[in-house]
């Protein structure tokens, strides 16, 4: 066969080989540094972005999953939406804050932070939120420098993923702990456990 011939083939076979190996679509958007998780049986969308700590709409923007179905064996990217060391410290500050509260109130307690990155009235990163002056117990008194919990762990990540599908509280306070009056007048929205919080 002459070499005229054969050129063509082996230029098409090889860009077949290629796309086998290295196929467009999930697999070349999670080698830019994503993480990839294989849908299992009874997993839902709801349950994949609390697993992974990522917004659910974000989560199903970069699938371009639009009616919420999770089909088992599919592979999903998981995009970053907070780095680990920011998790970390939103966790250990939750678990300063909330220990032996309910596990709801260490979400919602990680929804405040969340909600403040999202509010003008606050910085605008996680560290800085927390180290605001004045503003955590846990910052003045050390605890924040203590290891977060494994429901403290589980709780930011289901902060994230549920953010924006829950309330706006921006404050929470243990009224049996603190007695400020500038904490009073604000607008109590939910009681759980010890904590109030409020707007």
């Amino acid at each position: 066969m002459k070499l005229s011939v054969l050129s063509p083939m082996i230029i098409t076979l090889s860009v077949i080989i290629l796309g086998i190996a290295f196929p467009w679509g999930t697999t070349s958007k999670a080698s830019n540094g994503a993480k990839k998780h294989v849908i299992e049986q009874g997993e839902s969308i709801w349950d994949i972005a609390k697993q992974h700590g990522v917004p659910i709409q974000t989560l199903k923007e970069a699938n371009n999953n639009k009616n919420n179905v999770a089909e088992v064996g599919k592979t999903l990217i998981i995009p970053q939406y907070m780095n680990e060391t920011d998790k970390e410290l939103l966790a250990r500050l939750v678990h300063a804050e909330a220990k032996g509260e309910p596990y709801r109130g260490k979400v919602e307690v990680a929804g405040v932070v969340l909600n403040r990155l999202d509010s003008n009235e606050f910085p605008e990163t996680v560290r800085e939120v927390i180290y605001q002056k004045n503003q955590f117990s846990p910052v003045g008194d050390g605890s924040i420098n203590k290891a977060a919990g494994k429901d403290a762990v589980r709780a930011v990540n289901e902060a994230i993923a549920i953010h924006g599908y829950t309330n706006d509280a921006l404050y929470f306070w243990n009224p049996s702990i603190s007695d400020s009056v500038w904490m009073k007048k604000l607008e109590v929205i939910k009681i759980i456990g010890g904590h109030h919080f409020a707007i």
